[in-house]
């Protein structure tokens, strides 16, 4: 379904002034494909709170508002619950009175929706009017609740999960035996969930007299089921079948894929780890979002000069652009960032990747394979026979890489990479222990990137904190900015877990200028390196932090916990 510009409801709001006619026109151009309805669009792009939309709805249509916040969500009928049919209109009834349904609705203007549900449920409807987020949370509540996390219920539809199980390049599985249908509609309830919660992996885990599943959200594992330790090995059976993989082969570990098609337009890939534990077989997933891909570097949380250094880095004809951090610290984000800028008719990019984690439509994207003698410097040595403009490498691991990739980015190509260090100096010095020279060091990288990703404080319920001045110095912060600043703590509500919701990059972006050169040519180490960049004004990942903390998007303590205090 796409949001057009026809609707009732967007026609009352721009008379209103309640929204900006010419901006949302063109969200509805460039995004309205990607959303189920108005309200969705509206909210997600921040085009108008759902409070302020709650409100003038109710207005516009002289319809009750109904305020969500008191409601028990086991009030909603049994017979009533159909998760398919909720989640495509967005639309859930709340009570029942002989042939009448209380319906709660966001856009009271959408009478064919109204009268879906109606046909749909042999109910006549009395419409009122809701928060769109508390919606959205009350029907996640509902039917995260309609299902025994114990396993005892057998009566699963797969119709109301908006999936289809069949074996073909499109999704994810093959027939299945009848009786498997409570595994796989579990399975796939808990891939459903994942990807609605925002996590990053998911973790199947058996212990000796436990099974336990958890999703890392924001960074952070949290445990969500505990399925009985009886269902371990019918669990895995039906993830590794669903990935390709072997089953009868537990002793080693596998690796695979999984793609879930949402919808005609909408699909999302998993890849999956399998590593055989004294219990059974531990499965990791972990979520590969094209879309997070596309999130434009505006929205990633540079600061505007450290923007400023990547952009231009990236329009250079030729060099070397180095991303630096820890495993999930948004490495593969920023560099198809960047890739997504240089994605244009008239540059030829390729890259070289393991695994190819997100798909990029006009980029040339090799998985390495090893076992074939297909590797890094293998698919290097044939990209630059390929005439390339733009060459990503998924990681510099070995010195006959980072030659290759030197090379290219001496000879008019522009070179994208990762490293694994913990700041961008030390990036140069360990180029410098592989073995690379260091005059091919200092004349071919441009631009390095160390970077790490801290929970975003929650803004529903996040609160000053107060802190003495000696503890502010001691942290970091700067005497003339003592009473100028506020420092905020997690709380915790209904709209986050423990305070947080979401997340935001801490960067230090450091240009290899005529200077740090010369300390690289002079055989200067990372603490020289890095002493030459605050002289020239470049701010470490703690002092990127600092200015996240000081302006209310993340705490001190989260501070402390990703760039270790």
């Amino acid at each position: 379904m796409a949001v057009t510009a026809t609707s009732t409801l967007l026609k009352r709001l721009t008379q209103l002034g309640l929204v900006d006619s010419d901006k949302t026109l063109k969200m509805i151009t460039e995004k309205g494909s990607q959303y189920k309805n108005l309200p969705e669009l509206l909210i997600t792009e921040k085009l108008i709170t759902s409070a302020i939309l709650a409100d003038a709805a109710a207005k516009i249509s002289l319809t009750t508002q109904f305020d969500l916040d008191h409601y028990d969500s086991s009030l909603v009928p049994e017979d009533l619950r159909n998760e398919k049919l909720v989640r495509k209109t967005n639309m859930l009834p709340l009570g029942k009175r002989g042939r009448s349904m209380f319906l709660a609705v966001v856009d009271p203007t959408d009478i064919q929706t109204i009268e879906d549900c109606e046909f749909n449920t042999g109910l006549n409807a009395e419409v009122v009017v809701v928060d769109f987020t508390k919606l959205s949370k009350l029907i996640d509540t509902v039917f995260d609740n309609s299902f025994n996390q114990e396993f005892g219920h057998t009566e699963w539809d797969l119709g109301s999960l908006g999936i289809e199980d069949k074996a073909d390049d499109d999704f994810v599985g093959v027939e299945t035996d009848k009786d498997d249908q409570p595994i796989i509609s579990f399975i796939n309830k808990m891939l459903l969930d994942a990807i609605r919660k925002g996590a990053s992996d998911l973790h199947f885990e058996p212990y000796e007299k436990m099974y336990r599943i958890r999703f890392r959200i924001d960074g952070i594992l949290n445990e969500v089921a505990n399925p009985p330790v009886e269902l371990a090995t019918r669990l895995s059976a039906r993830l590794k079948v669903m990935s390709r993989l072997d089953i009868a082969e537990k002793r080693v570990p596998q690796d695979g894929r999984i793609k879930l098609k949402l919808s005609a337009k909408k699909s999302i890939d998993f890849r999956v780890s399998t590593l055989p534990t004294i219990w059974g077989e531990k499965i990791v997933m972990r979520i590969l979002d094209s879309d997070s891909a596309m999130l434009g570097i505006d929205v990633l949380g540079y600061e505007p000069e450290q923007k400023a250094l990547y952009l231009a880095a990236l329009n250079q004809p030729q060099g070397m652009i180095l991303v630096t951090g820890p495993t999930g610290s948004g490495k593969t984000v920023s560099l198809y960032t960047g890739l997504a800028i240089l994605n244009t008719e008239q540059t030829n990019i390729s890259t070289a990747e393991d695994p190819v984690e997100i798909n990029l439509a006009g980029v040339n994207q090799v998985q390495v394979n090893p076992r074939a003698g297909l590797t890094f410097s293998s698919a290097l040595k044939s990209f630059l026979r390929q005439d390339p403009d733009v060459v990503m490498v998924g990681e510099v691991r070995d010195l006959e890489t980072a030659e290759i990739a030197i090379k290219a980015a001496q000879t008019g190509h522009l070179v994208l990479s990762t490293l694994h260090t913990n700041s961008a100096p030390e990036t140069l010095t360990r180029l410098l222990n592989m073995g690379v020279p260091a005059y091919n060091v200092a004349s071919s990288v441009s631009l390095i990137i160390a970077q790490r990703l801290a929970r975003r404080l929650c803004s529903h319920c996040k609160k000053p904190e107060q802190l003495p001045e000696a503890e502010l110095l001691k942290q970091g912060f700067l005497p003339e900015q003592l009473g100028k600043i506020t420092i905020f703590k997690p709380v915790g509500c209904d709209n986050c877990t423990s305070g947080y919701k979401g997340r935001v990059g801490i960067y230090e972006v450091m240009p290899i200028t005529p200077k740090m050169a010369d300390i690289i040519m002079q055989g200067g180490n990372s603490i020289d390196i890095s002493k030459q960049a605050q002289l020239e004004g470049i701010n470490n990942l703690r002092q990127s932090g600092l200015i996240k903390a000081a302006a209310g998007m993340t705490s001190l303590a989260e501070i402390n916990r990703v760039t270790q205090g």
